[in-house]
Order: C-alpha cells, then sequence, then structure tokens
C-alpha cells in the first residue's frame, strides 16, 4: 500500500512561533501558564503539558499576579493586556503577526465607523478565540456573522466596514460580502484572511483527489482544520476526519491502495506520522 504525508500540512508560522516560546522557556523554568490552548490540537498540548506548560482559561487568568503567562498565536482582547499590566504579569506574546495587524485595522474601522454612525462586522466563529480578540479591539461593539444566515444581524440602514477571522473560508467569505453588497448599504470589505492558511485550500484539493482514501489529521476544537477538513471530503467523499491514531479503523483500508495523509495548520507533524505508522500496523 503506498502511504503519503502531505509536505504542505502541518503548523502555520504562528502555532510554531507559540510553541518554540513555550519550549525555551520551559528549558530553564519549571511551569508555565498559557492562556487557553496553545494551539487546538489534544496531543500538542499534552506533549507540552508533560513539560510544564499550564494551560489556564480566562476565569484563572483573572485571578493570577506576580507571574509569566503565554498569550497564544490566536490574540487577546485589550483587557487582557490591562489586568496583566495591573497586577505584575509578565507576558510572552506570542500573538501571531497577521493577527496583530489585523487588530490594529478592526480598531481603527471602529474609530471610524462610531464617527459616521456605521458598524464593524467580523465574518468569524462566534466565541473563538481570535475572534473574542478582534471585538475587543471594538469594545465588544462589533456583530459577529458566522455565514451569510446571519445577515440580518446587521442594521443596514447604516454603513459597515467588513473583516475576517483570519483562517475562515474564501468562498464564505466573498458569499457574505456579495450579500452585504446586495442590500445596497454603504459598505469597506477588507479580505483579511491568511494567506498561509486559505493557499492550503487549493493545496488540500490537488492533494485529496490523487487517493483513494483521505486521513484528515486534526483537533477537533480547530476552526481551521474543520475548514479544510470540508474542502477534502469535497474533493475526495473518501475522507476521514480523526483526531488521534487510535480512532483509524482496519475496516477502511478494503480495496484500498493509496492513502494520503494531511492536516490543519494546528496539527504536529510528528502526529501525521504517528497515524501513518498506524495505517502500516493495519495494513500488514
Amino acid at each position: 500500500m503506498e502511504i503519503e504525508i502531505d509536505s504542505k500540512s502541518g503548523f502555520c508560522f504562528g502555532v510554531v512561533n507559540a510553541i518554540q516560546k513555550a519550549e525555551r522557556t520551559l528549558e530553564t523554568e519549571d511551569s508555565l501558564y498559557c492562556l487557553g490552548d496553545i494551539v487546538h490540537n489534544n496531543s500538542e498540548v499534552e506533549r507540552l503539558s508533560r513539560k510544564g506548560l499550564i494551560t489556564i482559561d480566562h476565569e484563572q487568568f483573572f485571578q493570577l499576579k506576580d507571574c509569566t503567562v503565554l498569550l497564544r498565536a490566536h490574540g487577546e482582547p485589550p483587557s487582557t493586556y490591562e489586568h496583566a499590566r495591573k497586577n505584575n504579569i509578565t507576558l510572552l506574546d506570542a500573538t501571531c503577526p497577521v493577527v496583530l495587524k489585523l487588530q490594529e485595522r478592526v480598531r481603527k474601522g471602529q474609530t471610524e465607523q462610531e464617527a459616521r454612525n456605521g458598524q464593524v462586522v467580523i465574518y468569524g466563529r462566534k466565541g473563538h478565540a481570535e475572534v473574542n480578540g478582534l471585538v475587543g479591539q471594538t469594545n465588544n461593539k462589533a456583530i459577529v456573522i458566522e455565514s451569510a444566515d446571519d445577515i440580518d444581524s446587521i442594521d443596514f440602514n447604516r454603513p459597515v466596514e467588513l473583516f475576517s477571522q483570519t483562517t475562515k473560508d474564501m468562498d464564505g467569505f466573498y458569499k457574505l460580502a456579495e450579500e452585504i453588497k446586495q442590500r445596497g448599504t454603504d459598505v469597506i470589505i477588507h479580505d483579511t484572511l491568511c494567506r498561509q492558511v486559505s493557499n492550503r485550500v487549493p493545496g488540500i484539493r490537488e492533494f485529496a483527489r490523487r487517493f483513494d482514501l483521505v486521513l484528515f489529521v486534526s483537533g477537533r476544537k480547530s476552526s481551521n482544520g474543520k475548514m479544510l477538513y470540508g474542502i477534502s471530503k469535497e474533493t475526495n467523499p473518501n475522507s476521514k476526519f480523526i483526531s488521534s491514531p487510535e480512532e483509524v479503523e482496519a475496516e477502511w483500508f478494503q480495496n484500498i491502495e493509496k492513502v494520503g495523509i494531511c492536516g490543519a495548520t494546528s496539527t504536529p507533524w510528528h502526529l501525521m506520522e504517528d497515524v501513518a505508522e498506524r495505517v502500516r500496523t493495519l495494513t500488514k
């Protein structure tokens, strides 16, 4: 049986940077707090926890003082930085540069829209860490739209400035943008999708069509993983979403000659290798 791992899958720059910051710190410290899962992949979170990384939520963070906390690539709202300043918390800021730039643009957009009785709209998943950070730049006034089905949340009697969560799908973003334009309102559209992520869409399509079976490896919390798996499934209906090697089932390989293994920007390379080894074991 032929087994191939997609060379273009695996961690994006922002995730690599956050993990490297954590690992460097834990070389000299016994433990380090991280605000939220450092990456939406359980196996990687567990690996780093064994090194001393302690994952905390925002409720726990706001009880802390006099310590060091890592901020992951997704970014944080201003309230996080304010609490750190007031409570002697050293922040290891691993916010992705693409997200930082987007936060600045959203903050500027909110200021300009307030001056013209407009509104900032963010295409993204409600409650997602990156989206929470973006909404925080607007004093929590931005409207979050998960799909064109939510479009009536927008007041079309007022101007609109549209941004996107960096890891959302391009087709969905432009569908939403077109729907807003058709309503006839004054709209400014910013394509703020991360190209390191969106460029993986054609890559996944090209990869998935070459195999009899595709194993897409991702954490179940990963928005990017859900989006890219959808692309794989659309291209190759015989695509399976898995989060660990143990989820691979022997019966999937009947009459299968070529297996492709790929993943999200939050999927570690070693996990895809472990999946490949599991396939080899099951198909001996």
